[in-house]
């Protein structure tokens, strides 16, 4: 077990790099951003041309000052640490999201790799904890949740069901069917009462993607721990900072977190639910 937990670490590291490759091109790629809206520490003058770089050429290059980086400067985490967050040619900073995307990968696939085991659901597993890392981070820096991630998640998880792995295929496509139109009612109900809105579509078709993956029966509780998490930091954001009272928080982070704690560990959450609800009654 020892062994199967450091080769998913590594794993998890390297992938993690391509995890920031991803995050920080396909939003240009798909067109979704340009380059004026990007946050100056996040602008790459490459990929603000026409026709910005794919998400395997060009090899990855300084932000700031477009240097090819060499294979020391491209070792996970690692290279980070020894450069001291910065760039060795320009001496710029570089974003803390690259050794977060990073670390955070490694530290995930460990778990998932521990949880699971030796079983083919790792894999997928590991699949869906990626991707739902790459959906996290976009959203927090382009409030966007791309259909070129959420839409072959969903498909994916369908597929995978087809084998009753994580949950059985008719609760998968339940799943994927609720989940889409349960954030897509309560989206027009909020709207009609508040004349504004508190989703995006993305995140219709994110909770879409964890259903097909989780099945329906876990929605409710996936859409309460994000929920609670998220008014829970939106509380505690607008206590420290007062610029944290006017600030919309983006729910696919939320959402991913949840998904990623039910997909591992919904049991135990169920049944620390059931024995409290029993406790209670007597």
């Amino acid at each position: 077990m020892i062994e199967l937990t450091a080769v998913a670490g590594l794993t998890g590291l390297a992938v993690g790099s391509f995890l920031n490759v991803v995050i920080h091109r396909l939003p240009l790629r798909l067109g979704l951003v340009t380059a004026s809206n990007l946050d100056s520490s996040h602008t790459d003058s490459a990929l603000a041309s026409p026709n910005p770089p794919g998400l395997i050429q060009p090899a990855s290059r300084c932000p700031q000052c477009e240097t090819p980086l060499n294979w020391r400067e491209n070792i996970p985490l690692v290279s980070f640490i020894i450069q001291k967050g910065r760039c060795r040619h320009s001496n710029t900073r570089i974003s803390w999201r690259y050794p977060t995307v990073e670390l955070l990968s490694a530290l995930i696939s460990m778990v998932v790799a521990t949880v699971l085991g030796t079983q083919w659901l790792t894999i997928p597993a590991l699949l869906f904890s990626w991707a739902l890392i790459v959906l996290a981070f976009i959203d927090i820096e382009h409030y966007l949740l791309p259909d070129a991630i959420t839409l072959p998640l969903l498909w994916l998880g369908l597929l995978v069901n087809c084998l009753d792995s994580f949950t059985t295929p008719q609760a998968a496509i339940i799943g994927a069917g609720a989940g889409y139109l349960g954030l897509w009612l309560v989206y027009h109900l909020f709207r009609w009462i508040t004349s504004r809105e508190g989703f995006g579509y993305g995140d219709f078709k994110m909770l879409a993607a964890i259903g097909a993956w989780l099945g329906w029966a876990l929605l409710p509780l996936v859409l309460c721990i994000a929920a609670t998490v998220g008014a829970i930091t939106g509380g505690l954001m607008m206590l420290v900072s007062r610029s944290g009272r006017g600030r919309v928080l983006p729910f696919g982070p939320f959402l991913a977190m949840a998904a990623w704690l039910v997909l591992l560990f919904g049991d135990s959450f169920i049944s620390c639910l059931l024995y409290t609800s029993d406790a209670a009654d007597e």
